[in-house]
């Protein structure tokens, strides 16, 4: 098990992931952080880089803040 911290950009015009550290990335997207939408394309985002299914990543703390701490099975 790996755990991330993420910095949430929600509504960004430019979508990525930006990665100051190995265990610190900062991930912009497009949907708002409204109804966990920001949430779920987030772990979308992570599963996609990491190549592993988004079944594997969960939030782990900071469900309604935008620094969250990931885990990665």
């Amino acid at each position: 098990m790996r755990s991330l911290r993420v910095t949430v950009k929600p509504n960004a015009k430019a979508v990525g992931i930006e990665k100051p550290s190995e265990d610190h990335w900062i991930v912009k997207v497009r949907e708002p952080a409204t109804e966990g939408k920001a949430n779920r394309a987030v772990i979308l985002a992570v599963a996609r880089e990491l190549d592993i299914p988004p079944s594997s990543v969960t939030i782990h703390r900071g469900e309604k803040g935008k620094e969250k701490q990931l885990r990665i099975i």
